[in-house]
């Protein structure tokens, strides 16, 4: 009786055929959009976050709150700015950007998040305005959280909005 042994010519083949096939779930799960949180409410073209926008009132643009941000420091603040990344684990914060106007939004006491799909929506949201220190290992979480490379020498401050609500438009 012969005993038959793997033949070691076919395991190229073989580690081939496992990778193409494991491959796909494995950039699935990657690029697949979080919604961690439920909307407050939900409109025919928005959904709101957190709690309820204040009703009238005329927001901000990101570059009028950044550029006379003394005026704003420490209050509470309606802005229009767009979202240019979102944090890709949980959708726990993004990065609004306005021409070279740029601040981290977080979300009060953590309390909600957005979908990880929200980047380069333009979004109204109520929050308190200020300007924080950032240590290197904050600035490197930070970026691993938006998938991207940290920088050599990051910024020692940033411009920050901690929100409590956030209207973002569906679609």
């Amino acid at each position: 009786m012969k005993i038959a042994y793997f033949n070691p010519r076919l395991f190229p083949a073989l580690l081939t055929f496992m990778v193409i096939g494991f491959a796909p779930g494995l950039f699935a799960a990657e690029n697949e959009v979080k919604r961690l949180s439920e909307p407050f409410e939900v409109t025919a073209t928005h959904e709101v976050f957190g709690s309820k926008l204040p009703e009238g009132g005329s927001p901000l643009s990101l570059g009028e709150l950044m550029g006379d941000n003394d005026k704003y420091l420490d209050q509470e603040v309606l802005v229009e700015t767009r979202i240019a990344k979102v944090c890709q684990k949980k959708g726990c914060f993004f990065v609004a950007n306005e021409g070279a106007s740029t601040a981290r939004v977080t979300f009060k006491d953590y309390g909600f998040f957005i979908p990880t799909d929200s980047g380069g929506k333009d979004v109204v949201l109520l929050g308190t305005f200020s300007r924080k220190s950032v240590s290197k290992e904050q600035a490197e979480h930070y970026s691993a959280d938006l998938g991207e490379k940290a920088a050599a020498a990051p910024e020692k401050f940033e411009y920050s909005i901690v929100a409590t609500a956030i209207s973002i438009p569906k679609g």
